[in-house]
């Protein structure tokens, strides 16, 4: 259930499915707003990319090429996140934990 934690499209079954452990709670609802900040970043350099590639080509073209390096990152910390879960410890990022502590 750990790994589901922090697997971005099923990061909802612990959520729903073991409610009594709050450790799990915990990743659960980490690895729901990892996913989420992910996509929002995700989209933003998306769409950034492409209203600067309908002023001039060059630049939106060099902004695409920059999407698989945030990819990269929250892939990582995806890794990161689980590997520390299986050890009993949490990775606590800054804004996320910080959002993620409100619910």
């Amino acid at each position: 259930m750990i790994v589901l934690a922090y697997l971005p499209p099923f990061a909802v079954i612990p959520l729903l499915v073991e409610k009594d452990d709050a450790d799990l709670q915990w990743h659960a609802k980490h690895g729901i707003v990892l996913m989420t900040a992910e996509m929002l970043l995700l989209l933003a350099l998306v769409v950034v990319a492409l209203v600067f590639g309908l002023m001039t080509a060059g630049i939106g073209c060099a902004l695409l090429a920059l999407v698989p390096i945030p990819f990269l990152v929250f892939l990582v910390m995806h890794i990161v996140a689980v590997v520390k879960a299986f050890g009993g410890k949490r990775l606590i990022i800054p804004v996320v934990s910080e959002y993620a502590d409100k619910f």
